[in-house]
C-alpha cells in the first residue's frame, strides 16, 4: 500500500508513520508534506498513492483548499486536533476522520474501512471508482436546493431542516446557523457558498454577512442612505442592514415577487 502523509507537526507525522508501519508493515510511506502549497505542487505531478493521511490545519492554511486547486483522486483520511471540521471533511474525498493524537485502534479501523471499500469498489482502478463513489455521494442534484444541514456537535451529528433556520451569518471568521429556537451552530460553509445552495424563495442574502429566512423577519425599517434595517426573531445581537444595492430586490422578495 502506497501512502502519503501530509502533516505540519513533525512529532505527529513520525507517530502516524510509526503506527501505520505497525498496522501495515509493507506500506510504502511518503512525506510528510507540511503545507498546502507543497501538497498541491506534489499532487499536480500525478503521483500514485492508495491513501492519503491529510492534516486539516497545515502551516499555510486549511488543507480543504487543496481540493480547490487540484483534483485529488486518492481517498483521504483526515487527521486533526479539532472536531468542528468533520462535516466539511466528509464532503470531500474523505473515507474517515481521526482526531489527534491518533489512536492506534481507531487508525486500524480506518485502514480496514478503506480496504473494505477498495474491495467492494475495487475492479481495475479502485481509487478512481472510490473517488467517483465519494463524489456522487456528495454532489447535490442540479435541480434541488439544500433542504437540511448535518451539524457536528461533539461525538454526534444533528440534522437541521432548512425550515428550522432563521438565518446564517458570518462573525469572527466563522459562519453560524441560527435556528428559530435560538440554537446556534458553526457550519463549514461560506456565506458565498450558501447563497448558491439555498432556495431563493425562502432565503435572501441581504449583505456580505447575513442570509435571512423570510419566516424570521418581523419588521423592516427605513435606514440612512436608502438602506433598510431588519429585525428578526430570534435576535442574533448583530445589526442587520440591507445594502443599498439590494434594497429593491429585497422588497420584491419580501412581497413574493422573486423566487
Amino acid at each position: 500500500m502506497k501512502i502519503l502523509i501530509v502533516e505540519d507537526e513533525e512529532l505527529a507525522a513520525k507517530r502516524l508513520a510509526q503506527l501505520i508501519r505497525e498496522i501495515e508493515p509493507d506500506a510504502e510511506i511518503s512525506g510528510p508534506l507540511d503545507t498546502v502549497t507543497s501538497t498541491v505542487s506534489h499532487l499536480k505531478t500525478l503521483p500514485v498513492y492508495d491513501l492519503i493521511f491529510l492534516d486539516i490545519q497545515l502551516a499555510d492554511g486549511k488543507s480543504f483548499s487543496i481540493f480547490e486547486e487540484c483534483q485529488v483522486v486518492t481517498p483521504v483520511i483526515f487527521t486533526t486536533a479539532y472536531d468542528e471540521y468533520a462535516l466539511q471533511a466528509f464532503e470531500l474525498n474523505s473515507i474517515d476522520y481521526l482526531l489527534k493524537p491518533v489512536n492506534r485502534e481507531k487508525l486500524k479501523l480506518s485502514i480496514e474501512k478503506f480496504r473494505k471499500l477498495k474491495e467492494y469498489y475495487g475492479a481495475e482502478n479502485p481509487n478512481d471508482q472510490l473517488y467517483e463513489m465519494i463524489r456522487e455521494l456528495r454532489s447535490p442534484r442540479l435541480s434541488a436546493y439544500k433542504d437540511r444541514f448535518l451539524i457536528s456537535k461533539g461525538d454526534s451529528m444533528i440534522p437541521v431542516k432548512a425550515a428550522e433556520i432563521a438565518c446564517f451569518y458570518a462573525e469572527d471568521k466563522e459562519v453560524f446557523l441560527l435556528t428559530h429556537e435560538n440554537k446556534r451552530y458553526i457550519i463549514p460553509h461560506s456565506i458565498e457558498e450558501l447563497s448558491t445552495k439555498l432556495d431563493p424563495k425562502i432565503f435572501f442574502r441581504v449583505n456580505r454577512q447575513f442570509i435571512l429566512s423570510a419566516d424570521a423577519i418581523r419588521k423592516v425599517h427605513n435606514y440612512f442612505n436608502f438602506k433598510l434595517k431588519v429585525e428578526i426573531v430570534p435576535d442574533p445581537k448583530i445589526e442587520i442592514v440591507v445594502s443599498r444595492a439590494k434594497t429593491t430586490a429585497f422588497k420584491a422578495w419580501m412581497n413574493g415577487e422573486i423566487g
